[in-house]
């Protein structure tokens, strides 16, 4: 089984970096490099010790530790942690492993200690949440594109005068408890932040626009003050309505190798992370998942959450096909979700999201993570977000 697991996270780790421009090793689904090593690390203590994943990945911990080094947390070793957590971070979580990356909220690349918060002078009252997606983590919204680097945030920050707080989650826990965790530290910031926040905007991408939608159905139903200064959410490739890869998946999930962002999860089989089987149909509560055996084949039963109220809400949808159609915008979409899905459209009318036409993009001949890396979504977000009104 670890066998399984590592290759498959290698896999994905791959084909993330693959997408942004990054070297691969002598396979295609072969890591190099630090990264090689601690996949052979991997292997070898199942060799050794043959008592499956979970033992295997904490008697691997302490290599990851050293790797990491002193000083600033080494990019490689992120990356390898995100893939690992969203392939099977309820595992990792539920047994203890302390693989497990617990949700936090980071500023200049390091966690927000509220024991030592920022000063008043080095930042504003103006907040931009930024939120990664599947096996990803804070580190990697930089691209590189003709040898620049493109990072849609930090272009925000520039441009519109933001304070960056870049949120990190265990991708492979179900969304709804990343959406609980997320509304509990938005109202942590909320009450800590240095000076008053005037203004709370969010950028996500795939999965963190889920978690996003689950944060805020969280907060109102409990009343929590955050949703006050919530002036914007951008969503990235957000899978509202699932991506039928996932649903397939069910069924056959040779399937999912289909594209490069997904071909390696079609090695793990039912070991697929209660975050991915989420995005079958774009589960944000609680009430979705709970008493529902994941891994069987059933009908979409989501409670419709609506996008809130008095929030500008704008969606940027992908398609690898060069025009539209009915072919391009069902099944192809981005290589991952469909353009129905990330626009919110729906056959049943009461679980669309109803965007603004003025408020979506689409993209031609881009992909799901080309989506991190396109100028043309910058240069949009900075004329949606300079100008927004609910």
């Amino acid at each position: 089984a670890t066998h399984a697991v590592t290759s498959m996270v290698e896999g994905v780790h791959q084909s993330v970096w693959r997408t942004l421009g990054a070297p691969g090793g002598a396979r295609q689904d072969q890591a190099r490099g630090l990264t090689g090593l601690v996949y052979q690390g991997i292997h070898g203590v199942s060799r050794l010790v043959g008592q499956g994943v979970a033992a295997a990945l904490a008697r691997l911990e302490p290599m990851l530790q050293r790797l990491e080094g002193q000083g600033d947390e080494s990019f490689e070793r992120a990356a390898v942690i995100a893939a690992l957590n969203g392939v099977m971070g309820d595992r990792l979580q539920a047994s203890g492993n302390p693989l497990a990356t617990s949700m936090s909220l980071r500023l200049d690349g390091q966690a927000l200690d509220w024991a030592k918060p920022p000063a008043p002078t080095q930042v504003t009252g103006k907040l931009l949440v930024v939120i990664h997606g599947l096996c990803m983590n804070d580190l990697q919204w930089n691209a590189q594109v003709d040898g620049q680097t493109v990072n849609h945030a930090k272009t925000l920050v520039q441009k519109l005068g933001y304070t960056p707080v870049y949120v990190r989650y265990n991708s492979g826990l179900h969304v709804s408890e990343n959406g609980q965790l997320l509304a509990t530290q938005l109202q942590d910031l909320m009450q800590r932040w240095p000076v008053p926040v005037t203004e709370l905007s969010v950028l996500a991408h795939s999965m963190g626009g889920l978690v996003m939608r689950s944060a805020v159905q969280t907060a109102q139903v409990a009343g929590l003050p955050w949703l006050k200064p919530l002036k914007n959410i951008v969503f990235l490739g957000t899978p509202h309505h699932g991506s039928p890869l996932e649903r397939a998946g069910n069924w056959v999930d040779v399937l999912l190798g289909s594209t490069p962002y997904s071909r390696p999860l079609a090695k793990l089989g039912q070991l697929r992370s209660a975050g991915v089987t989420d995005l079958r149909y774009g589960l944000v509560l609680d009430s979705d998942w709970q008493g529902h055996e994941r891994f069987h084949r059933q009908p979409d039963g989501r409670t419709p959450v609506p996008l809130p109220q008095g929030v500008a809400c704008f969606a940027v949808a992908a398609t690898l096909a060069g025009k539209r159609s009915t072919l391009a915008d069902r099944l192809i979409g981005d290589g991952l979700v469909p353009l129905h899905s990330a626009l919110g459209q729906h056959d049943e009318p009461q679980r669309c999201l109803h965007f603004a036409p003025a408020n979506q993009l689409l993209m031609y001949r881009t992909g799901h993570l080309q989506l991190l890396s396109s100028p043309a979504v910058t240069q949009q977000l900075i004329s949606w977000l300079g100008s927004a009104k609910p």
